[in-house]
């Protein structure tokens, strides 16, 4: 089996944001970078079929800058077979429809028989571009999935409905899924996987955007949040409460 899995490199989450001197980008300058964690599942889950079926191909793909090639070399260390980078320097600022025309142009040319995606990126959270994906690769897809089975061309998977429901979902392949928190535990890489990873190859070529339909024209942190306010204590302060929320607030 072929399975190709798209993740992306993102700010690590107790990272402090600074807008780039340009105002409409963030400043990587000292940003420490992380594989984006549901893409981690993402990565886990194809190396399980893999070994479960004793053969198989994984490839990772990245939409980034040059510096990603250390969160591929990551996946190669966990035990990945190969990696292609997608070089776009401003990949962190694209819309999730030029991303996922990017990744569409490259995986289209793989035939994958499984595409997995983290079921969102943590620095945007969009949590669009495995949709968009699919819909470019004429393939089914089922999101947010915290369980997977493969058997006789068919992905059985399950995921969180309405309500605390769980949906039970099955689907043709080639498909396209993405992985939420629960699917699995992922794996360090070992010494052993980081040493094989230096021999892995990582092709790059440049990214196929298409035709932009979304530009950022100002980026901004939000404002600082004021000081809490204590009013009184205990049920005496419950009058002036409901006034100034009335009041003040204007959320009564």
């Amino acid at each position: 089996m072929k399975i190709v899995v798209c993740i992306k490199r993102v700010p690590a989450t107790d990272t402090r944001i600074k807008v780039g001197a340009d105002g409409t980008s963030i400043d990587n300058s000292q940003i420490e970078s992380i594989i984006s964690p549901y893409d981690e599942f993402a990565v886990e889950a194809a190396l399980q079929m893999k070994e479960a079926a004793g053969e198989g191909e994984v490839t990772i793909v990245t939409l980034g800058p040059g510096d990603a090639t250390k969160e591929l070399r990551t996946c190669l260390a966990m035990g990945a077979d190969k990696a292609i980078l997608l070089k776009d320097d401003a990949s962190s600022d694209r819309a999730a429809g030029t991303t996922a025309h990017a990744l569409a142009a490259c995986i289209s040319g793989l035939s994958p028989d499984l595409v997995l995606c983290g079921k969102q990126a943590v620095d945007r959270d969009q949590g669009q571009v495995g949709s968009l994906l699919a819909a470019r690769l004429g393939m089914p897809c089922v999101t947010e999935i915290k369980k997977l089975e493969i058997a006789d061309g068919k992905a059985v998977v399950e995921r969180a409905g309405d309500g605390g429901t769980t949906e039970s979902w099955e689907v043709p392949l080639p498909a396209v899924l993405t992985t939420t928190k629960g699917l699995n535990e992922p794996r360090y890489a070992s010494l052993k996987g980081i040493m094989a990873a230096k021999k892995k190859p990582i092709d790059e070529a440049e990214a196929d955007l298409g035709d932009p339909r979304l530009k950022v024209n100002s980026l901004e942190l939000p404002p600082e949040r004021r000081e809490g306010r204590i009013i009184g204590e205990g049920p005496e302060a419950v009058d002036e409460l409901m006034r100034l929320l009335r009041e003040e607030a204007k959320i009564l």
